[in-house]
């Protein structure tokens, strides 16, 4: 479980990270490592060169602006989880984040590398011989989905905590390259496909997040299920914002992540408020209608068919909470 043998870039500006992306389209990006170095020791990427971001302070920093809050992709989780404007501004954000693996990893793991989260499964997520006794996958050197053997299609899960809460927030990614900068909503950057699971040229890397003006003062709430309290990725996750005018819900946005091969956004929900029906039967009905898109597979140690009824289970108490406001549970063990 060593580190292949590779060759570290460390540039101090994004030009000149751009520059070595262009010259060098193989290479892999390095921000917190948390993700990409575990997975170089399993011999999942044995790149030839490795591009460390985090000397370039212009991708670092939370900001208000006149059209939102703009957040860089090197920022760490652990700045956002105790932000004072993020606090006060995405709380749903703040939430997601604090979930995320534990302290140390929190000091080191980024938000843009978080959105940039490799897919898992139980059949990938292991050492090259392990997976070699297996016959390899189709997400790395083989043509069979161990998960769903009767397809042609990667089932690996995506496991990011932050992006269910991003989607939620309609939060946009700006993108650079050499070519220049463009900026797409996070909901268009995933694919829905586990071996090839984000917009995302092998040029261009993410540099910074923009959380709408509009989307400022959501209530939210985001519920995780793990098997250790800290630590582990998530084997099914929720997050929930409300905007609540005069008592009355005036807009909901429900997105998962870790039962599908992309964090995704629960649709019908407008619909569902305009039937003018409780709280507690909209918490129960958007409960279902989670349920009903959650695609769980046997990628993760808990059988899918728990992970699909958590989706339920956490998206109602959610949903409660935040229109309630109630003291919020900590759900992160799989119990009901």
């Amino acid at each position: 479980m060593t580190l292949p043998t590779f060759q570290l870039a460390l540039p101090r500006t994004l030009p000149d990270a751009i520059e070595l992306l262009r010259d060098h389209p193989s290479m892999r990006i390095l921000a917190g490592g948390t993700d990409l170095l575990p997975s170089m020791r399993q011999k999942l990427f044995e790149p030839e060169y490795v591009l460390d971001l985090r000397r370039i302070g212009d991708l670092r920093g939370i900001r208000k602006t006149e059209q939102g809050t703009e957040i860089g992709a090197l920022t760490t989780l652990h700045e956002i989880e105790h932000s004072e404007l993020l606090r006060a501004r995405y709380p749903v954000l703040v939430e997601a984040a604090r979930t995320v693996a534990s302290p140390v990893l929190r000091n080191m793991g980024t938000i843009g590398g978080n959105i940039c989260l490799d897919t898992r499964c139980l059949w990938y997520n292991q050492s090259r011989a392990w997976r070699k006794s297996c016959g390899f996958c189709i997400k790395k050197d083989g043509d069979l989905c161990h998960v769903a053997p009767g397809g042609t299609k990667c089932w690996a899960a995506f496991s990011g905590d932050t992006p269910p809460a991003l989607l939620c927030l309609n939060a946009e990614i700006e993108i650079a390259s050499a070519t220049g900068v463009r900026r797409i909503p996070l909901r268009d950057f995933y694919t829905g496909e586990g071996d090839n699971y984000r917009k995302l040229q092998p040029n261009e890397l993410v540099t910074r997040v923009i959380l709408p003006r509009a989307s400022a003062g959501y209530r939210g709430a985001y519920r995780k299920l793990r098997i250790r309290g800290s630590i582990d990725y998530p084997l099914a996750g929720v997050a929930v914002a409300v905007k609540k005018s005069n008592g009355h819900v005036e807009h909901l946005q429900i997105a998962m992540t870790a039962v599908n091969p992309a964090p995704s956004l629960v649709k019908g929900l407008a619909q569902l408020l305009e039937r003018g029906i409780s709280d507690e039967a909209i918490a129960e009905t958007a409960g279902d209608m989670a349920a009903r898109i959650a695609k769980p597979l046997t990628t993760s140690a808990l059988t899918p068919e728990y992970r699909r009824e958590m989706i339920r289970v956490f998206t109602k108490r959610a949903v409660l909470d935040v229109l309630d406001q109630r003291p919020r549970t900590n759900d992160q063990r799989p119990t009901t």
